[in-house]
Formats: structure tokens, sequence, C-alpha cells
């Protein structure tokens, strides 16, 4: 017999069974008949017999008197042979048509021994060859990492344990493509002797297009559902009897019910009795046909008796034979509409009495004029060149006030104006800003005096506009002397004060310090969050720093995120000065390091501080900034979020700063870059490998990142260097993939943020891979979660974009940046990567252990794989594995090496 191609073992006339089991034959027809939306089969009801009786004899053994009798097969002779293979040919040809017409495969498994035979169309949909492992851990392989847990534990407690029928719908992985297939899995155990599961035949039915449509349809149930309750207006069906079936939450706000008693009315019971015989006459027209929709203004009763208007818009919904089943109510709120309109008609109507008195003057003015009422501030009358000026239409005008179109920028000011003008009976000259139709904001002069027009109290207005003026003031001030961003000194002003307080110095012998402030990773959060966001955050710090001064102090912003405070007056003693400069500095990194609330986003930033003290003008003004700038740079050596004083040797550090970046940039020229990669194992079998780059430096020999990595990040230059290592990267791809023992290597590629956000990146990418011919599935992309806080949707695209051609994304470093759910449940993630910084005091801080055990359970629900890294023990090990965490990086496997000998690794492990 030939399962799968695979030889069975021979048959031969002796006492034992031919290894055709007319049992799996049977068991297969029955799995067949109870396949879920499996076609029906015309199979006949008795299978070609596989052994004919013929060859069956009855022999005795043992003592006679016991009577033992044996059925064995003799030896058939050559037409028999050749009858007992076409029947068990037949017999297979009628089990892999059953098959194929049920899209499923069938297997057999030794629960014993861990092995397994299967059938062609297993083979196929599993996406495995003759020489596949076929043992437990083989199995496992297949099966998708977020579902192996679960089924194993199901096999081992239902099925080897209790002995029960295994019947389950998961995810396996095709070994040959990794796509991603749900199957339904049935199997039958059989018992032993002592009633001991031994073996378990059954069936594989792929069932991912049926998942496929179940999602899809889920997905739309969701959207209808989402539409209906949270729209703008108001929804209801109604039986063609009138009454309410359902509605949704808006509607009831209309009516003035909860939702629940809405389901209890009719509509005949809330609208207004004058209105319902036309509401009845638009029904019947609907259901006449003469109108597919009918719109109509109406007055509903609400329950408590006041009467609301309403804007109704009704159509029939209809069954999938076309024919109406109920009526469909879109309800606006229409109460405001009527309202202006009256109000309109009202100012109408008094204009239309006076008009002749002041009508030609009132128009012909240049001056922009606007008439309003005391009792209410609204408008009566407004000539042309208000209009033009403040961008509105005489009709949208009147019968409003001021503060329905917010045309003032200070709340108060028309109450305040109109408390004046009772007071004084007139308003002179007084300069104020409006706000344009469009939201432009300008500067204006006003004056305005009481008048009445038909025994009406009302205010006459008389508005120039002088924002040129004021914008040209603005903007000389500014322009010489102030930041346009913070209202701060600028550069020009603070080196003039800084001059002035050198000499002061010299006249009072007080001594002088200058703060130099620079705000820690301000360029890494202003790229994460966006140019706007970190506007705002500096005009924040502004105000925390000023508030930290004396009125005498000053403080100015030179440019980007550096601020420069000057401390003039402090004490002739030295020491005593830079005491008084320090306690300053301190308070002012205590208050720059509080949260930030920006955009309704929290936010946490450092500074450095950088301090000089000074007592007279020996030095120019440039030399002493220089001195406190290059104090700053100090503090940032020391760790950031500090203070130094000024010293010589800070100068040395500056030049090893600067001859460092020129080196960098020379290596990117001269590819003076190699990578290490260090193995990811997941039960003792490496399954990949991450990326990691080193500088080969002519002098310094091999440099780790930590050398250079932030430089490169800070002058850009990390965007040639991380195209680079991509390149790298997928060249080694497919260099592996022609190596049976490789080629189902994943590399791990780490792509910054500032990588990720270039426009052309998911181009760059592909580019890449089609110049090296690497196989895209091999790929597995690392980011950080800093990447997804400023535009989430543009991230989202292009993981989506690169995930349609194989590449896998992992989320690295989690829980150590802006961990949120409501992201991460979005993004096409397929792995989460747990922090090694957690992993190091797993087994001391019982912290670190629980965030671990979230970080699996998270994984788990989510359906992604995890990963720890940073296992340097073999007890940091096993305390993850009882986690349900089973793919590692770290020491305790290997660390970063080149690829000579990380591939000789890769071999021996393959062997």
């Amino acid at each position: 017999m030939v399962w799968n191609g695979r030889p069975e073992k021979s048959f031969v006339a002796t006492a034992v069974a031919v290894p055709v089991d007319l049992n799996a034959v049977t068991l297969e027809r029955s799995a067949l008949s109870h396949i879920a939306g499996s076609p029906r089969l015309d199979l006949p009801n008795t299978l070609p017999p596989v052994v004919p009786s013929s060859l069956f004899q009855e022999r005795s053994f043992g003592d006679h008197h016991a009577g033992h009798r044996l059925k064995v097969v003799r030896e058939p002779r050559e037409d028999e042979r050749k009858q007992l293979q076409d029947s068990l040919s037949e017999t297979l040809d009628f089990l892999n048509q059953a098959q194929a017409f049920g899209a499923f495969g069938c297997y057999v498994l030794d629960i014993r021994e861990g092995v397994w035979t299967s059938s062609a169309l297993l083979d196929d949909l599993a996406g495995i060859d003759s020489d596949y492992n076929r043992t437990m851990d083989g199995w496992a392989d297949l099966i998708h990492p977020g579902d192996r847990a679960e089924i194993a534990e199901y096999f081992a407690q239902e099925v080897a344990a209790r002995g029960n029928a295994f019947e389950k719908e998961y995810r396996i992985i095709r070994h040959n493509d990794g796509q991603e297939r749900w199957v339904r899995g049935i199997g039958k155990v059989e018992l032993d002797g002592h009633g001991q599961p031994f073996r378990l035949r059954g069936i594989v039915k792929d069932i991912t297009a049926r998942k496929h449509a179940e999602l899809l349809l889920s997905e739309s149930e969701d959207r209808y559902r989402s539409t209906f309750e949270q729209a703008g207006v108001g929804i209801a069906h109604a039986s063609f009897e009138g009454r309410f079936l359902r509605s949704n939450a808006r509607f009831a706000q209309i009516l003035g019910y909860p939702v629940e008693e809405v389901g209890g009315l009719t509509f005949q019971e809330v609208t207004d009795p004058e209105y319902l015989s036309k509401s009845l006459d638009a029904l019947h027209q609907l259901m006449d046909g003469v109108d597919a929709s009918r719109t109509w203004e109406k007055r509903y009763i609400r329950k408590d008796g006041t009467l609301t208007w309403v804007k109704v818009t009704v159509s029939l919904q209809l069954n999938s034979a076309g024919q109406p089943v109920h009526f469909i109510a879109l309800v606006e709120d229409i109460n405001v509409w009527k309202a202006a309109e009256d109000l309109l008609a009202e100012a109408q109507s008094a204009l239309l009495k006076s008009e002749a008195r002041y009508r030609t003057v009132f128009q012909a003015s240049l001056d922009c004029l606007l008439i309003s009422r005391t009792s209410d501030g609204r408008f009566i009358d407004a000539n042309q060149a208000f209009l033009d000026l403040m961008g509105f239409r005489y009709e949208d005008l009147i019968g409003q006030s001021s503060s329905d179109f917010q045309i003032w920028t200070a709340l108060g000011v028309p109450q305040d104006l109109a408390q004046v003008l009772i007071l004084h009976q007139d308003i002179r000259d007084v300069e104020i800003q409006l706000k344009h139709k469009n939201g432009e904001v300008f500067w204006a002069l006003l004056s305005a005096s009481a008048v009445e027009l038909d025994s009406v109290p009302c205010a006459l207005w008389v508005i120039k506009n002088i924002s040129a003026v004021k914008a040209a003031e603005v903007e000389i001030e500014n322009l010489a002397f102030y930041d346009s961003l913070t209202g701060l000194p600028n550069r020009r002003l603070l080196m003039d004060r800084i001059v002035q307080s050198l000499h002061a110095s010299s006249r009072t012998g007080r001594m002088v310090a200058l703060l130099f402030i620079d705000l820690d990773y301000f360029k890494t959060l202003n790229d994460t969050l966006g140019h706007s966001t970190g506007d705002l955050l500096l005009r924040d710090v502004a105000l925390r720093i000023t508030a930290c001064l004396r009125d005498v102090d000053t403080v100015a912003r030179l440019s980007g995120d550096e601020f420069v405070v000057l401390l003039e007056g402090l004490s002739e003693r030295s020491e005593i000065a830079a005491a008084e400069a320090k306690a300053v500095g301190e308070k002012i990194l205590a208050v720059v390091g509080l949260p930030f609330l920006v955009k309704d986003r929290q936010c946490l930033i450092t500074s450095s501080i950088g301090i000089t003290v000074f007592l007279d003008h020996q030095e120019s003004a440039d030399d002493t900034l220089q001195k406190a700038e290059l104090a700053m740079y100090q503090a940032k050596a020391f760790g950031r979020n500090t203070i130094r004083f000024f010293a010589p040797a800070l100068q040395a550090a500056v030049s090893a700063r600067a001859a460092l970046q020129e080196a960098l940039r020379q290596a990117i020229k001269l590819n003076q870059f190699l990578l290490h990669f260090q193995p990811q194992v997941e039960r003792g079998r490496i399954v990949g490998v991450e990326a990691l780059v080193r500088w080969n430096h002519p002098t310094r020999g091999i440099l780790p990142p930590g050398e250079f990595i932030q430089l490169a990040e800070e002058t850009g230059l990390i965007l040639p260097l991380g195209n680079w290592v991509l390149e790298s990267a997928c060249a080694q791809v497919a260099v592996w993939a022609n190596r049976k023992e490789t080629s189902h290597i994943a590399v791990a590629i780490n792509i910054s943020a500032r990588q990720f956000r270039e426009p052309q990146f998911v181009e760059h990418v592909l580019a890449a891979i089609v110049r090296t011919g690497a196989n895209p599935r091999n790929l597995k992309l690392e980011l950080t979660e800093s990447m997804f806080l400023d535009d989430v949707e543009d991230v989202i695209a292009k993981m989506a974009a690169l995930k349609d051609h194989g590449l896998e994304f992992s989320l690295d470093d989690f829980g150590t940046g802006y961990s949120s759910l409501s992201y991460l449940k979005r993004l096409p993630l397929d792995q989460l990567k747990i922090d090694k910084s957690f992993i190091k005091d797993l087994l001391v801080d019982s912290r670190g252990g629980a965030i671990a055990e979230a970080v699996v359970a998270l994984g788990r629900a989510l359906g992604l794989s995890v990963i720890a890294e940073g296992v340097e023990t073999e007890a940091q090990k096993e305390f993850l594995a009882g986690l349900g965490c089973h793919l590692f990086q770290g020491y305790l496997f290997s660390p970063p090496r080149p690829v000579e000998d990380v591939q000789q690794l890769l071999l021996c492990h393959s062997g």
C-alpha cells in the first residue's frame, strides 16, 4: 500500500493482518458525512472488498480439545493478487475523491509513539512534502502560534487523557509559503485492551473561506450598529400601523423619552394633532409608490408635554424580495431654525418702519456702521462697509448678536462695552481686536453712541480697521528684539542685556550668572508628536522658566529648544553667587520636569543646564555665552536632567564630539559598517536572528551601536545608515535562502522612527527586496512605540502595504514607551518583544515578572507571538516558559556574532 507516496509494509501470507485498515476506510466514510458545510457525496453503500474472503482459511492450534481456531491469510495466487491490488486501488480512489470533494485530508496519529501519517490532500493543505517531520513537534509547528497553546492543552486533556473525540477549529501556517489557513479537525480515538487511547484517526477540513465570510459579516454588522447609534440625527423604524419598532438614542432625546420607552409608542401619539393629517397623507403616498421618500416639517409632543419642531424624512425599508417591511424615519431638531425665522421676521418688520429716515445716509457712509438693540444686543441694521469688513451677508447678520457670530476675541467684551455705553452714552476710539467670519483676527478702532429708534434703545457703532497700523508696530518691535513663538527676548536683545550686565557688574562688584538651558531629547519628541505640538510645548516651557525668575532677571529663547537666563545682582562672593545661580537652575529643572498637558496628551521632558558666573566685562558677551553653552554640553554628557558649571575641559569634549560626527559621516561613505546577528530560539531550535549594526572603526576597532547610534539620530545620519542596514540584511536573507538548512531563518531589522516616517519608506524597503532577491516572508521589521504617537494612520497604512508583500512586524522594547491598547489593537503586528529591562530582574522583582506575564497574556489575547530578549540564565528561561513564552533571545543562547559564526551555528543546529 502506498500512503501519500510512502510505501507501507508488503503483505505476506501469514497470520498477520494485511496492512489495509478497513476500519479506517469506514471511519473516513463516516467522518465525511458529518463535516459541516461539505457537499454531500454519493458514495456506494459498501466500498469494494479489500481482501477477498477466499484468501481466509481456518486453522486449529493448541490443544485439540480446546477447539482453538484462527483465520489466516494464505498466499494468494497471481490472479487473486491482481484482484486484491485492483480492489485496494479502487478503495483508495474512492477515498481520495471523497477528500477532494470535501476539501479535507485524512490522518492517523499513533498517540504513544507521537508520529502520524497523512493523505496527499492533507499534505497539500499543510504545505508539506514527504520529508516533513511527522512528529508531534512537527504538527505543532504547523499550528498558528496564537492557537498552539490552546490546541496542545485540549489534546492533552480531552484526547490523550480522557480518550474523547478530537473536534476543534483553529489556524495553521502552511509550511512551504507561510500562508495562514483556518481548518476544522475531527478525530476518533481508538482504545487498547486496557481502555487507554493509543491511536487517533481523523480528517482536517479547510474552512478558510467560511471564516473570512463570518469576519466580513461581523464587520458589516458592527458598522451598521455604530452608524445607527452614533448618528447625529434621530433614526426610527416604524410599522405600517405607526408603532415604533426601534430607535437610536438621538431620536429618544428629541422626544424626551428614555430609549427603552420609545418602543411602546406610536407616531400618532407623539405627533401634534395639527400635523397628523399631513403626516398620514405623506405615508399613504409612500405606500402607493408615488414617492421613494417624503420630507416635511411637523411638531412632536415630548414626554413632558412641550412641543418641538422637527424635520422628518421617511422612506420604506424593503426586504430581499423588494417588498416593503416597515418605515424608516430620519428626524432632525429644527427649533433653532424656527426661532431664527421668527426673529428675522421681527427685525425686518422694525426696519421697514424706520428705513426711510436713515437709509440713504446710513448706507452711503464710508465708515463701518452697525446698529444693535440695547436690551439683548441683537443686530438691527448694518451698512455695506461693515459687512465687507466682517465678511458676513446682511441676511445672516440681522436678528443675531455678536456672541452668536463670535466676533469678539475675549469673553465679556460686549457686556463691558454695553455697561460703559449705558453709563456714559458714548464710547470714543477704543482699540480692540475683532474676528472676521473666516476666523482672521484684526485690530479695530471702535466708537459708539446711544440712540433711540422708534422708542427702542439702541447703539450706533462706528468701526475702523487699524490692523495694518497695529501689525506694523508689532512687527517692528518683534523683528528687532523678540522671539515670534514665545514672545521672549531673542538673541539680539539678550546679547545687549549681557553687555549691560557686564558693565553694571564692574560698577557694583556684584556677580552675574548666565544659565544655558537645553531640553533633553526635544528633537525626538518634536519629530514624534509633530512640530505644532512641539511649539505649544516650547511656549509652556517659556512660561514655567519665567515663573522661576525675579522681575530683574531676563529669559531669552535663542533658537529651537535653547533658552538662556541672565541673573543679575548676585552676591559679591563667587561661591555664594554660584550657589544662588544653582538654586535657580534646580528650580527650573524641577518645573520643566513636571508633566505637560499639550493637545490632551501628557508629555514628559527634562532639561540640561550649563552655568557660568562672571564679574566684569573683561570678556565679550559671545565668549560668556559660549562658556555657558559648553557647560550645558557637559550636563548632557553627565546623563542629562542635571546642572554643570563651566570648566575649560568642556572645550575638548565638544571638539571630540564634532570629530566623532565627521568620522561617522566618513564611515558611511567608506562602508565601514558590518552586521552581527543574534539568534532567536524557540524550543531549542533557532528560528530567526536579529541584525545588529557594528562600526568597524579604523583605529578603535569594532564599536557597538551605543557608541554612535544616538549621534546618528541627532545628526540625521541615521537615514543613510538605516538604509545600509536594510540592504545588507536583505542580501543576507537571499544568501541563506539558497541553503536548505538556513532557508527558514527570519531576520529581524531595527527601524528608526525617523527612517520609518520617510514618505518613500515603503518604496525603499520593496526596492531593497527586489535588488537583493530576498524573500520578504523571511523579513521582520522591529518598530518602537514612539513611532505611533504622531500619525498612527500613516503608520498603519505603511505597515499594511508591507504586510501585503509578506513582511512581518515586531513591536520592540514593548512596555518601556507610550504603550496604549487603543492603538495596539489597530496595528497589524505579528509579535511583541518583552524588553530586557523587565527580564533582568525577573526573579528578584515581582513587578518585572508581573509585566512579563501581562505581555504574554496580551500577546495571546491579540493572537501575537511573544519573544523575550536579554535572557541570560536558565532560571529566567524556565520562568518565562512557565508563563507560556517559548521564544527567546539573549546571551544564554548566544551573543551577537559575525555572519560567519552565526552561519556555522545555524548549520550545527540544523544537523
